[in-house]
Order: C-alpha cells, then sequence, then structure tokens
C-alpha cells in the first residue's frame, strides 16, 4: 500500500497541466539546494543549465578561413607536444546505402576545449537525396564539469578545418614559392582548399579537372571570381598536374587518380579525400618517391592515402616520415630541399574540429549569436 506522502505526489502529479514537467517534492528540494544528484547537471541558484545552439548561417559567420587555420595550426602544435588527447575515431557502416558515420572526440589540454564530432559520408547524397555528401553536428562541453556548453552544425567547421590543414601542410611542406595549384576534383572541399591554400600562399594559376567536366567549369568560373586568380578547367587529369607546384586530390576515389609519372621534382601532394578504409587517390609508387606526412600515423593507417598500399604490402609503417605535429613542433624538418616531393595524407582529426569550434563558441558569446536552451 502507498504511504501518505506517496499518495499526496501521486495527485499532484494527476492535477499537473498538460505539458509541464512534474516535479517530485524531492527533487523540488534539490532544485530548492542548488544540486540534482546523480543526473549529470548542475543547478546554480535555482538556474537550470542552458546550452548555446548554432546554426550553420551563424557559424559561417563566425569564423574566416584565416582564423581556422592558425586554430587548426595551433592543434597540430599542442599535438606534437603531447597536450591533447584523442582517442581513434570509430565508424558504423551503412553498406546498403553507400555510406557511414564516424565519432570524433579530443580535449586540447592548454585552452580547455573539449567535444565531440558526429559526421557522416554518403556520396550518393547530392545526386538522390538533395543532401550534402558530408553533414555534422558538433557539442562541446566544459572540462570542469562536464556539462554541456553548445551544440552546433559542424558541416561548415569539417569543411574549413580540413581546407585549413592543407594550408598548413602547405606551409610546412610545400616550397614558399609554390604558384601553380592543380586540383583534382570540383566540389566542396576543393573550394575550401583553394580558399586556405590561398591564405597560405601566392596563388597565380589554377588548373582544375572532375569526372564531370560541367563541375569542373562551373568551379573555375565561381573560384576565379571570388579570389581573383587565373582559375581554368582542362579536360584531361595528366594536364591539370604537369608542371604544377601543389596537387590537391580531393575526391572519394578508391582507385588511383594521380600518376606517378606525371609527379615531377618539387611537388607537394595534398591528399585529401582517402578518409576512411578502401579509398585511394595516388599512385603508390608516388608514396615510395615522397616524403610521407600524415595529420595521425593510427589512423592514416585505418583510412587514409596510405591504408590501401599498406594492406597490399606495397609500403611499410616505416614508409611514412612524421605526423604534421612533429613538423609544426619542429621535432622533424619538413622539406629540406627544392626538389623532393612531399605528400601530405589528410584524414581529418577531432582535434582540428575541437579548436576552430571553440574559436566559434567562443565570438559567439562575445557577440550574442545564437539560441540558449534549457536542454536538461
Amino acid at each position: 500500500m502507498k504511504s501518505e506522502p506517496q499518495k499526496a505526489e501521486r495527485h499532484a502529479r494527476l492535477q499537473q497541466p498538460s505539458g509541464q514537467r512534474f516535479e517530485s517534492s524531492s527533487r523540488r528540494h534539490q532544485l530548492q539546494n542548488g544540486k540534482i544528484q546523480g543526473i549529470g547537471f548542475q543547478v546554480v541558484d535555482g538556474v537550470e543549465l542552458k546550452v548555446l545552439l548554432l546554426s550553420r548561417a551563424e557559424v559561417e559567420g563566425l569564423v574566416s578561413m584565416r582564423e581556422a587555420i592558425e586554430a587548426v595550426e595551433e592543434a597540430f602544435r599542442a599535438k606534437g607536444l603531447g597536450k591533447v588527447q584523442m582517442p581513434p575515431k570509430s565508424y558504423i557502416y551503412f553498406k546498403g546505402y553507400d555510406g557511414d558515420f564516424r565519432v570524433m572526440s579530443a580535449y586540447l589540454e592548454e585552452i580547455g576545449a573539449a567535444g565531440v564530432k558526429i559526421v557522416n559520408a554518403h556520396p550518393r547524397n547530392p545526386k538522390e537525396h538533395g543532401l550534402p555528401t558530408v553533414m555534422a553536428t558538433i557539442l562541446l562541453l566544459d572540462p570542469k564539469t562536464g556539462a554541456p556548453l553548445t551544440i552546433m552544425d559542424g558541416t561548415w567547421i569539417t569543411n574549413m578545418r580540413t581546407g585549413a590543414a592543407g594550408a598548413v601542410a602547405a606551409k610546412y611542406l610545400a616550397r614558399k614559392d609554390s604558384r601553380v595549384v592543380a586540383m583534382l576534383g570540383a566540389g566542396v572541399q576543393a573550394r575550401t582548399q583553394l580558399l586556405a591554400l590561398n591564405e597560405a600562399l601566392r596563388i597565380e594559376e589554377v588548373r582544375v579537372n572532375d569526372i564531370l567536366t560541367k563541375k569542373a567549369e562551373q568551379y573555375a568560373r565561381e573560384m576565379s571570381r571570388k579570389l581573383g586568380v587565373d582559375v581554368k578547367a582542362t579536360k584531361e587529369t595528366r594536364g591539370a598536374v604537369e608542371g604544377a607546384d601543389i596537387v590537391v586530390t580531393a575526391t572519394p576515389a578508391r582507385k588511383p587518380i594521380l600518376m606517378n609519372n606525371w609527379i615531377s621534382e618539387g611537388m607537394h601532394i595534398n591528399a585529401i579525400g582517402a578518409d576512411a578504409p578502401g579509398k585511394q587517390e595516388l599512385d603508390p609508387k608516388i608514396l615510395l618517391r615522397a616524403k610521407v606526412v600524415v595529420d595521425d600515423v593510427e589512423q592514416a593507417i585505418h583510412g587514409g592515402e596510405v591504408n590501401v598500399p599498406l594492406s597490399k604490402g606495397v609500403i611499410s609503417r616505416g614508409d611514412i616520415y612524421a605526423d604534421l605535429g612533429e613538423i609544426v613542433t619542429k621535432k622533424k624538418p619538413g622539406r629540406t630541399s627544392r626538389d623532393e616531393i612531399t605528400v601530405f595524407d589528410s584524414t581529418g582529426l577531432a582535434v582540428q574540429d575541437i579548436a576552430t569550434d571553440w574559436v566559434v563558441y567562443k565570438k559567439a558569446k562575445a557577440m550574442g549569436k545564437g539560441l540558449e536552451v534549457e536542454l536538461l
């Protein structure tokens, strides 16, 4: 049988107006005392925790490419110094839909930024569903309490920080006088890669090639107007590559599209597209000729440009020269001669996301952007 207090609680619950949350007397007592035991968040002075929501439009207006480059370079520096926590990204595969999603978390100890990103990759989305290939959501939390601080769209951040990583790699690995870029792929990532390279170097000429000629032509018109740079679409991949100073591969390819005999001495290659097992854009012979730098060794072995040739025994782990954090912190030198060929294998790291997100969050708070909601 129920006690008299239990009966009273039940009666009060039944009388609660529709749509309002009922709080038991014990819970109300906890709220009044500013604590909720075992719930995972705190109430201070009777005010519940609020979380900042940021839409894509708001995020886009809060971070420039230069700010993203600075944040990402700092993230690589912290990683190189061992001042980050970043477990390997985990994957869930949707084989019936040719897609997957990844969970990526990190803590940058020096700046006190921690969080997680959930991001998908569905190459058939644009054609079949009218959705982007890549979509992401990011959560930042307070390291002191574990309380969530913000939930934001991460799609723009993902594109920006990947472009920024390419710029940081070029800063340390490309020739300083690099002027000509070959862009293989004309999608979203090809755009942010060029925006970032244009911040890091004085680009004068861009040659873009895509499996869809109209897409390459549209890219050329758009980026020429945006950057004031000579951007031309080429029908042949080889024609885009030969004579370039920097080659960027930004495609979902699963077999080589960049061949060894097109690569000349002194070239730098940003290999961006391979970010999951089985993806491959470069002729493996290029890797045997080049100084290969990855963003993270274990992640690259699992799903980066090196993953296929490693699995086939074409190259070995010893053929990976360094990770970019080691280069940024000067533990190992980057480019050491004009003639060496360099490759940056970019898989995309959680520390890049969280460092860039932190910039966005701080600016949003300072400028009063976003919508604060009581999440819990």
